[in-house]
């Protein structure tokens, strides 16, 4: 999608404003450059220090696992890989399988419709001692047949009408709007149903048992929960929604006994592990509206102290959720703590992290204030050194990236 181009904007501005535009475009140019170089972007860290997921890369007695899901708008298979290519190298993992695995998700109930596509990266240190597998979920194609009916607002039909950037605004708009209308009808079951599958695959073995080019349902017969692995989760806006969902609605089956034996002995592997999500455009508030809160909400300190009289019915010992929102971001949303409590179901164990962070520049727009794009204050976060480091190596620790501790600032949250 093209992006509006800001510096293009505010040169634009400056030019209007003066009475001659070339000292004004001269004069204009040379601010940026300054602001460019300068980069005074925030990034502040409020919550508890984490490790990020070195340390499970580098444990030598297990794989670690990490699934990416993606928001709203139409995504392909592969647009993980920037942020995969800079995530490895971060990680010093700097050998590849030459096979990337896909796997068209099938619906159990119905077994030839297809929810999307699963794609397998396969990562190694140079010593072939440390593996990274690397799953990104694609469920793209759930959304697309219903978002065809704003398919004619983006023809020259009704585009040439408008304003070069209005235009691309509102074919930003078509494109994600409709994905968070249509999760609250009939398509989010189908969406969950993806996360789920591919859920199921992530637990499944190690690289050499996973299929690939297969159109196949995951069930309980080829998955066997390995005990040593550790899982992580890297989501953007709706993705996050869906996650969280997902495996609260595992949670719920637990609880109603309508969980296989399969369900049962992935907990048994789950109340154990500490499972960490990174949310890129954060949108749980937003995505809340409306909805009824979690069947078992505000009893923390009954499922999470050791002490508590449900601690066997935990699903997680820990979910520790690490919230990235950038201010400029429209769409984006810190998580306030007595959210948690309300609106987060308290089998997950949650523990928050905000991240107050501009991936996007913020520009002086010549006493006009200041302006940053908000499109790419929504898309940015997931090609970020920042966040790649914070992901990665933490905060906090001996590990944690120099990036990190030069440019942000820490505030730790205590009870």
């Amino acid at each position: 999608m093209k992006k509006i181009d800001i510096k293009l904007l505010l040169l634009i501005v400056s030019a209007l404003s003066t009475g001659c535009s070339s000292i004004g475009k001269g004069i204009t140019e040379a601010i940026l450059e300054k602001q460019d170089a300068e980069d005074t972007r925030i990034c502040e860290i409020r919550g508890q220090k984490f490790n990020g997921i070195k340390p499970q890369v580098e444990a030598t007695d297990r794989n670690m696992k990490i699934m990416m899901v993606h928001g709203v708008g139409n995504h392909l298979p592969g647009y993980s890989t920037q942020f995969l290519e800079k995530l490895t190298k971060e990680l010093d993992l700097n050998v590849t399988s030459k096979v990337v695995k896909n796997i068209s998700l099938a619906d159990p109930k119905e077994p030839s419709k297809h929810l999307g596509n699963l794609r397998i990266n396969r990562y190694l240190d140079q010593t072939r001692t440390h593996e990274l597998l690397f799953y990104e979920l694609t469920w793209s194609e759930i959304t697309a047949k219903d978002k065809e009916v704003l398919s004619y607002d983006n023809s020259g039909e009704q585009s040439f009408r408008r304003a070069e950037v209005n235009d691309l605004l509102k074919k930003f708009s078509n494109d994600t709007g409709p994905d968070p209308i249509i999760y609250l009808g009939e398509k989010r079951q189908e969406m969950l149903t993806s996360f789920a599958q591919s859920f199921c695959w992530m637990i499944s073995g190690d690289w050499a048992s996973l299929p690939n080019d297969v159109h196949q349902v995951c069930t309980s017969t080829n998955v066997t929960p390995l005990y040593n692995d550790s899982y992580a989760f890297v989501t953007h806006s709706l993705g996050s929604r869906i996650t969280i969902d997902g495996i609260q609605h595992l949670a719920s089956l637990l609880s109603k006994g309508e969980a296989a034996s399969y369900y049962t002995a992935l907990t048994n592997v789950l109340k154990n592990k500490e499972v960490p999500i990174y949310m890129m455009s954060n949108q749980l508030p937003m995505l809340q509206l409306g909805r009824t809160p979690p069947e078992v909400a505000n009893q923390a300190e009954a499922y999470c102290s050791s002490s508590g009289a449900k601690y066997a019915e935990r699903l997680l010992s820990k979910t520790s959720i690490i919230a990235f929102s950038d201010p400029n971001d429209l769409l984006s949303y810190s998580i306030p703590h007595e959210f948690v409590n309300k609106y987060l179901d308290s089998r997950l164990c949650a523990n928050v992290t905000n991240i107050n962070i501009n991936v996007a520049r913020v520009y002086d727009a010549f006493g006009l204030g200041k302006l940053a794009n908000p499109m790419d204050a929504h898309i940015g976060y997931d090609t970020d050194d920042r966040v790649i480091a914070l992901i990665a190596k933490g905060v906090a620790n001996e590990k944690t990236a120099a990036i990190v501790n030069e440019r942000c600032h820490w505030i730790e949250t205590i009870d």
